[in-house]
């Protein structure tokens, strides 16, 4: 007689489960999503983002420095501006907010922490579209990319380790890898969107970047359709051919799928997104009681990195690191 298999005997001691565990999750493998505003005195909490706030330039460095010291891998930032127009000119503004909160963060941190921005017009649009729009209300691809690359070049300019455009248009890498390299900035590295879905669990992102869609409120001309899977891996080669030295899932958990499919079809670094959305579903619900927040953030960060990411965009940084380090 065969003896019982017995897979739980691996199980039986937590030292037991670390020693095996296929799947490690570190501060290391975290970025955090931060908020600066232009104009703003002192930072205002983000009512559908517990925890999180529009920075000040000062409070940002602040929260920088906390990040760095809890081993956290980067973080990406996201401009507020005072005032929006309907090309977006904030976004490649030399002056604009997250050109200028880069500069400081260059200036405090040097390479000692990957500082990444957000490469988009969406914040800085009258519209709240990611591009410039057509008389017709459609988003004019090609005017976009222009505009793209001279934040490209002006981010880069202020300091940013990384750039990544999240506008989801057409032959956006390859007009960013253009720009950067005409303008000597052959370093900057391009972490592309390349599978960003329109999805629902966008919202609290949007209350805490004040953007409001007009033309039909939403981007499902332009962002990827989530009942699809195949059109991620053209996305993604595509974003590859063009330059892209990282590739990105948004949002994570409801997309391991996607995940898991890039990482058997791309070479370069993968990472996910798990958005706004995600974390405040969590939040609310570890609120009422209904679950443990900090373990199911653990649970499912865990899960990103076992579908195949490299590292994860999460509001929950900071908090899931220092928790790993107690």
């Amino acid at each position: 007689m065969f003896p019982i298999e017995r897979p739980r005997r691996l199980r039986r001691t937590s030292a037991l489960r670390r020693l095996i565990a296929e799947t490690s999750l570190a501060p290391a493998d975290l970025v955090a999503p931060l908020f600066v505003a232009e104009g703003r005195e002192e930072a205002r909490p983000i009512a559908s983002l517990p925890g999180h706030v529009q920075h000040t330039v000062a409070s940002l460095v602040d929260e920088v420095r906390a990040l760095h010291a809890a081993g956290v891998g980067g973080v990406i930032l996201f401009g507020v501006p005072e005032h929006k127009d309907e090309l977006g000119s904030g976004a490649y503004d030399d002056a604009g907010i997250v050109q200028v909160a880069l500069r400081r963060l260059r200036e405090e941190f040097a390479d000692e922490m990957v500082v990444m921005a957000d490469l988009c017009l969406d914040e800085y649009t009258s519209h709240g579209h990611c591009g410039v729009l057509r008389a017709d209300g459609a988003v004019d691809n090609d005017a976009t990319l222009d505009l793209y690359a001279r934040a490209a070049v002006a981010q880069a300019a202020a300091g940013a380790a990384v750039v990544a455009p999240s506008g989801m248009m057409d032959g956006q890498v390859g007009a960013i890898r253009s720009a950067l390299d005409d303008e000597g900035y052959v370093d900057t590295v391009i972490m592309a969107y390349s599978a960003k879905y329109a999805s629902a669990l966008y919202g609290p992102f949007r209350e805490a970047v004040g953007v409001e869609i007009a033309h039909g409120g939403d981007r499902r001309s332009y962002q990827q359709d989530y009942r699809n899977r195949r059109e991620s891996w053209r996305e993604a080669r595509l974003d590859v051919d063009e330059g892209a030295d990282i590739v990105m899932v948004k949002p994570a958990m409801t997309y391991l799928d996607v995940l898991s499919d890039l990482r058997r079809e791309v070479d370069v670094p993968l990472c996910a997104y798990h958005v706004s959305g995600e974390y405040s579903m969590i939040k609310a619900a570890a609120a009422h009681g209904w679950i443990d927040g900090e373990a199911v953030a653990l649970e499912q960060l865990t899960a990103i990195r076992r579908a195949g990411a490299d590292f994860v965009l999460t509001y929950f940084a900071r908090e899931v690191a220092e928790a790993l380090n107690s």
